[in-house]
């Protein structure tokens, strides 16, 4: 039986992620799913790619709005949901550019303080519709500040397979996802195409092309080179290392914990380099 284990969203996108038994689908996504992002002075957004230290702030939602802490100095903050200011800025996230709210110059100090770097923390409002690659879309979807797409499953046997080649087994944590299912083979997310949740109906539509951020110890801040360097070995396909699966959705309502997976349509496995080095 196929069903979900585990909900997660990431209101700050980069930073780090909250579990949920239970999670509101909207038209971009899970509801405060990536919806405030930290940008440069250029309007440039952060992730952990650039600064590992992002990963020390950890988000919470709390009556009103949000609550950033530091993990290691426990330095903290209260984001309210609405934004403190009326002004608007364009930010770029990958190949998009978007109109974003900006949330306090207050807000922006406390995390230029907490990251040694000059940023600026900004909402994004209703009226931003922030369109997937037109390329995968199959009904104009948008989403929010995430990397392209509103969702991403990845499977818990897909996790059991990695760490079961590994010397230190790493928590679901270094992938971000969304959704979490158990039951099924390792990588069965790879093929499926088209799945139904509480009659939400999710397409599969890309891979998802991990990055440096899944070498990062999300409670230390600190990148080594597990697990891209096991995954290149059996996970490869020009030159991008894959694992878990974008998802594009139709529908809106409630996932919770324990929800069953119905599979609709399946489509064929990719094709991966395997390598014994």
């Amino acid at each position: 039986m196929l069903q979900v284990s585990e909900i997660f969203i990431y209101p700050i996108k980069s930073l780090g992620g909250i579990s949920l038994s239970s999670a509101v689908v909207t038209d971009r996504g899970l509801q405060y799913d990536r919806r405030w992002m930290l940008v440069d002075e250029q309007g440039e957004f952060m992730t952990q790619r650039t600064n590992a230290e992002m990963a020390l702030l950890q988000v919470e939602v709390v009556e009103g709005g949000l609550r950033v802490y530091h993990k290691k100095n426990n330095a903290s903050i209260v984001i309210s949901f609405a934004p403190q200011t009326g002004e608007t800025t364009l930010v770029q996230v990958w190949g998009d550019r978007c109109r974003a709210k900006v949330v306090g110059h207050d807000v922006d100090n406390w995390f230029s303080d907490m990251l040694s770097a000059k940023c600026r923390l900004v909402y994004m409002p209703e009226t931003t519709r922030r369109q997937v690659d037109r390329r995968y879309a199959k009904n104009r979807e948008i989403t929010s500040f995430s990397d392209g797409y509103p969702f991403l499953v990845i499977g818990q046997a897909s996790l059991d397979d990695l760490n079961n080649r590994l010397k230190e087994k790493l928590p679901m944590n270094r992938f971000r996802p969304n959704i979490v299912f158990t039951g099924g083979q390792p990588f069965e997310e790879d093929q499926w195409s088209h799945f139904v949740i509480h009659d939400i109906h999710f397409y599969g539509v890309k891979l998802c092309s991990r990055c440096v951020v899944t070498t990062i110890n999300q409670d230390e801040g600190k990148a080594g080179k597990e697990p891209l360097k096991t995954l290149a070995t059996y996970r490869l396909s020009n030159n991008n290392i894959y694992f878990g699966q974008n998802l594009l959705h139709q529908g809106e309502g409630i996932l919770q914990v324990g929800d069953s997976i119905d599979v609709i349509e399946r489509k064929p496995a990719k094709q991966f380099i395997v390598s014994n080095l």
